[in-house]
C-alpha cells in the first residue's frame, strides 16, 4: 500500500499545482497497479533502459470552488 499512498500524494500535489493531467512511463508489468489509480494506457510499448514500457496518463478534474 506504500507505493499507492505516495502516488496518491503526488497526484493531489499535482492538482494543487494546477496540473489538468499527470503522464508516466509504466513497466509493462506494472499497468495494472497504475490503472487501480486511474490511470490509462496511451499509445505503443516501447522499450526505456532495456524494459518494456507504456506511456500512461490521468486526467484531473479541477477541485470544486469552496463556498463560504
Amino acid at each position: 500500500g506504500v507505493g499507492a499512498a505516495i502516488l496518491r500524494a503526488l497526484v493531489v500535489l499535482a492538482r494543487k499545482e494546477g496540473c489538468t493531467v499527470v503522464r508516466l512511463h509504466a513497466q509493462t508489468h506494472a499497468l495494472g497497479f497504475y490503472a487501480k489509480q486511474g490511470f490509462e494506457a496511451v499509445g505503443a510499448e516501447f522499450d526505456e533502459a532495456g524494459i518494456p514500457h507504456r506511456a500512461m496518463e490521468l486526467t484531473l478534474e479541477p477541485e470544486p470552488l469552496e463556498l463560504e
